[in-house]
């Protein structure tokens, strides 16, 4: 036989009834590829504590003093404006009528001398001036009739010198009704107009002044919202270097959750990630709400479990969480929240 023909060629395998022939070539079978999974979206489970959406505010005083009266209780409505507490303030109220007398004096001299001498002083002032002529006509004569008597050897010298003195004294008050009388028929100088004006507004300062302590013993709301703690009652004394406020509020309209998230979970929080907030006491019950803010400084944690094996030197974002309208949760409730999911 030939070789080299491009034929199959059949072999017999004599006894073993076997035949064999060329398999054609294929390539590499493929290797089955194992699929990826997708990333695990892990939720963030942390602690929090419900507050008011205005956070808490401490209500103190800007005055040192006594109270009063304390006029709300724990759980009232307040609005803005609404008059809290008042404080022992009679010293104040004296130091604004004060104020108040001496800005309407000073007002009136000003207004005096913008308007000049009334006619009544001006007709008085003449009047000096004719009277006091009248007396040294008076005096002149009586000097010279003593004049005539001295030469006459009638009178001693000392008679006539106590005419003289008595005609110098009515030249003298000429003189000084005259000035008097220009001065009132003068108008005011520029000058003492404004330092009548100058004295106008120093009092007007100090009723101000007077005014503003005597409001600071008025204490007022801020805000809307509820009255959450009240921790001064009437007649203790308060101070502006107390830390204890004298009431504390919150707008209550809508709550949040103040959230402590561990230091190896921030990059898994984000604004707008759904929140799921539990707390022991309403059981299976839950709440939502959606993270409002995320905190860019960690820091230390703000709630702490009964855990005696918890560790305290985890630093944690605090994150805010805004509740769903209609959620009813006590201000500072500690409860579990869950962030994504």
């Amino acid at each position: 036989m030939r070789k080299g023909i491009g034929v199959a060629l059949v072999v017999l395998a004599v006894g073993g009834g076997v035949l064999f022939w060329p398999r054609r070539e294929r390539g590499p079978e493929p290797v089955a590829q194992a699929s990826t999974p997708a990333p695990e979206r892990r939720m963030v489970v942390a602690p929090g504590r419900v507050e008011p959406v205005s956070e808490e505010v401490g209500i103190g005083t800007e005055v040192d003093g006594k109270l009063a009266a304390v006029r709300v209780e724990e759980g009232q409505a307040v609005r803005r404006g609404q008059v809290l507490a008042t404080l022992v303030n009679g010293d104040y109220a004296a130091r604004v009528r004060l104020a108040e007398a001496a800005v309407a004096e000073r007002g009136a001299e000003l207004e005096r001398l913008r308007n000049g001498a009334r006619p009544q002083e001006r007709r008085e002032s003449e009047a000096y001036v004719v009277e006091a002529r009248a007396v040294r006509e008076q005096a002149r004569a009586e000097r010279d009739r003593r004049r005539f008597l001295l030469e006459r050897g009638a009178i001693s010298r000392s008679e006539l010198e106590a005419a003289e003195r008595e005609f110098a004294v009515a030249e003298a008050r000429v003189e000084a009704t005259g000035q008097r009388a220009s001065l009132v028929q003068a108008p005011t100088r520029d000058e003492e107009i404004r330092r009548a004006e100058a004295e106008v507004a120093s009092a007007e300062a100090r009723l101000a002044e007077a005014r503003a302590l005597l409001a600071r013993t008025v204490i007022v709301s801020p805000i809307d919202g509820v009255v959450l703690r009240k921790n001064k009652r009437t007649g203790e004394s308060v101070s502006t270097q107390g830390t204890t406020p004298i009431v504390v509020l919150g707008d209550t309209s809508r709550l949040r959750v103040r959230v402590d998230v561990d230091e190896t979970d921030v990059a898994r929080v984000a604004v707008g990630q759904k929140v799921t907030v539990r707390a022991s006491a309403f059981g299976t019950r839950t709440f939502t709400g959606r993270v409002s803010r995320v905190g860019q400084t960690l820091g230390r944690k703000n709630f702490r479990s009964d855990d005696p094996a918890e560790r305290v030197d985890t630093k944690v974002l605090e994150t805010l969480v805004d509740m769903d309208a209609g959620t009813e949760l006590p201000v500072g409730l500690r409860v579990d929240a869950v962030i994504g999911g």
